[in-house]
């Protein structure tokens, strides 16, 4: 089955032109030229075709498509810009050597699901999908409803120069009828394919044969439950997409027809095989194992809660050990996005050491910030004469709020996150992940104040927390990355030498005498750490953060319903840090 979000995509178009979507009216304009013997726009109507407008409009279509006559075949659907990019991304991308596409006819939603492995959806949304060139077909909660259609399906088959292969797979579109009285492919990208969607391509890819075996940086077989064989095929892809060329490892490539997001960090969903790959060879990760067994106890040992884990090396960036809870489920490690609390501070506190605030610089922690939304500490009491150090190590929201407020612009927090640590870059690190998350333009002081204590609309997920006091650590960005050589973006600027210093200080003195001296007791030489518990809407517990480096370890880990930092993210980094010594 396809993911969920793409079958949104598939289900919308078909949607649209089976049960009634809406298709906001648009003209098909066949002259350019004024006058009274312009030609008039063709549109969209409400009543669909007939059974035999239906079917010749496909047949139509099909035959000039077949023929290679991309631009009779566009002018023959709704949308002919967009079908002649599409079409011509597919001769020039796939290059089959023949095409044959036989019209079968009309077919039902329940046909297309099951063809296609997604669910069927209720047969009359509320509303439909905009035919607006460029638009999204996914269903829209707010679209007019517009013209019935019908759902078409039709057989193709593309054989390909040097193999006796045949690439066989129903197809499926939609038409709909014009103002002229004829009918016209309702255009979306999966009526060449029905697994292809607007933000992905469809090519002829070099393909790869599972590795014979996935070993760990010290050459070991990889272990671990989290490190599902779905996963490590994902990773092969993308390392092999991303990786600079290699004359030998390339001769082992095969071909195949591949629907691939542009992006390169989604996973390839291979269609056809064209050339089969040579036997797969020993395929060589970051992880450590040691790290790594440590990381799936830490997960185990939270009791079925969910909460993930992530272990990087800070003097390259690579990614030594990342689990989850539960094991099989969501790569949240890499995926989620969560306010990660007070962990965010580490950012908050390098934007004010860069304006000027250093951490002797007195910043009272009164009960209550001064913003309008008041916003109180999880603990009583008023420590007028608090440093920043201070309010670091016990973690005190208002004093960060109100000298956040005080010295640093609405967009100072994401530039710091972006230019110096490298949040909100396009990260690929190899697997799919989800880049944090700081609003440039805050929508007010309260967000504004939210936001520099992690909470608001700030988001992270343990991969970008411990990139972040990796980079502390070391004093600079390295991207995160699964296989050694893969590219890693770099940051606008590095963190200036004295302010990564003080971070490292204040983290310590955290470990030492703060709020996480008690889970690092005894792991504090080298090393430091910062708490953070996020609150989050309509549940009773706070999620449990936790972050800390030892040496050239940075760890951060989450867990869902887990309350303060130090009671469950808190262990389990701990942990990870003394089995790395």
């Amino acid at each position: 089955m396809r993911s969920g979000a793409k079958i949104g995509i598939i289900t919308g178009v078909s949607i649209a032109v089976l049960a009634g979507g809406g298709y906001g009216v648009y003209s098909l304009v066949g002259d350019s030229g004024g006058g009274s013997g312009a030609k008039k726009p063709r549109t969209v109507v409400a009543e669909p075709p007939t059974t035999e407008q239906a079917a010749a409009g496909m047949k139509d279509f099909l035959t000039a498509w077949q023929a290679g006559d991309i631009a009779k075949a566009a002018s023959l659907t709704d949308d002919p810009a967009a079908a002649t990019t599409a079409l011509t991304a597919f001769r020039d991308q796939v290059k089959p050597s023949a095409l044959t596409l036989t019209p079968f006819g009309e077919t039902t939603q329940q046909v297309f699901s099951a063809a296609t492995g997604t669910p069927a959806p209720p047969a009359k949304p509320s509303a439909g999908a905009s035919a607006t060139p460029g638009a999204d077909d996914t269903p829209s909660a707010t679209a007019t409803p517009g013209p019935t259609g019908k759902l078409m399906s039709y057989k193709a088959r593309a054989e390909f120069a040097g193999t006796s292969r045949v690439w066989d797979y129903q197809g499926f579109l939609g038409v709909v009828k014009m103002s002229d009285n004829t009918p016209a492919v309702h255009w979306a990208p999966s009526v060449i394919h029905p697994h292809l969607s607007g933000n992905e391509t469809i090519a002829v890819q070099p393909v790869f044969a599972p590795p014979s075996t996935v070993v760990d940086r010290n050459g070991k077989p990889i272990q671990g439950t989290s490190i599902t064989a779905a996963l490590m095929s994902t990773l092969q892809d993308n390392a092999n997409k991303l990786l600079p060329a290699d004359p030998a490892k390339d001769q082992d490539a095969g071909s195949a027809v591949v629907v691939s997001d542009p992006s390169g960090k989604g996973p390839q969903d291979k269609l056809f095989t064209i050339v089969e790959p040579k036997p797969g060879k020993p395929f060589k990760v970051t992880i450590d194992n040691t790290l790594q067994a440590a990381a799936e106890k830490a997960m185990t040992d939270l009791g079925g809660k969910p909460g993930s884990i992530v272990a990087v090396e800070p003097s390259t960036g690579q990614v030594l050990a990342f689990a989850n809870s539960p094991a099989t489920g969501q790569n949240r490690a890499f995926t989620g996005l969560l306010a990660p609390g007070s962990t965010m501070k580490i950012v908050t506190s390098a934007a004010l050491l860069e304006n000027g605030i250093n951490p002797d610089t007195v910043v009272a922690c009164p009960e209550k910030s001064s913003n309008a939304v008041a916003i109180p500490n999880d603990f009583p009491g008023a420590f007028p004469n608090n440093t920043l150090q201070q309010d670091f190590m016990v973690s005190c929201n208002t004093a960060f709020i109100n000298q956040g407020l005080t010295s640093l612009k609405p967009d100072t927090l994401s530039g710091t996150a972006k230019d110096v640590f490298g949040i909100g870059l396009e990260w690929k690190t190899g697997l799919p992940n989800a880049d944090g998350k700081v609003p440039a333009t805050p929508g007010s002081k309260d967000e504004q104040a939210m936001n520099y204590i992690g909470q608001g609309k700030v988001q992270m997920n343990p991969l970008a927390i411990a990139s972040i006091t990796a980079t502390v650590q070391s004093g600079a960005f390295k991207q995160p990355i699964l296989v050694a050589g893969l590219p890693q973006q770099a940051a606008t600027r590095q963190i200036s030498p004295d302010v990564a210093a003080k971070l490292r200080a204040m983290m310590n003195a955290t470990a030492t005498g703060g709020t996480a001296s008690q889970v690092m007791a005894g792991i504090t030489d080298n090393a430091g750490a910062k708490t953070g518990s996020a609150e989050v809407q309509g549940a009773s517990v706070t999620n449990s953060w936790f972050t800390a480096f030892r040496g050239n370890l940075a760890v951060a880990a989450e867990v869902q319903g887990g309350g303060h930092g130090v009671d469950a993210a808190g262990p389990a980094v701990a942990s990870i840090l003394k089995a790395g010594r």
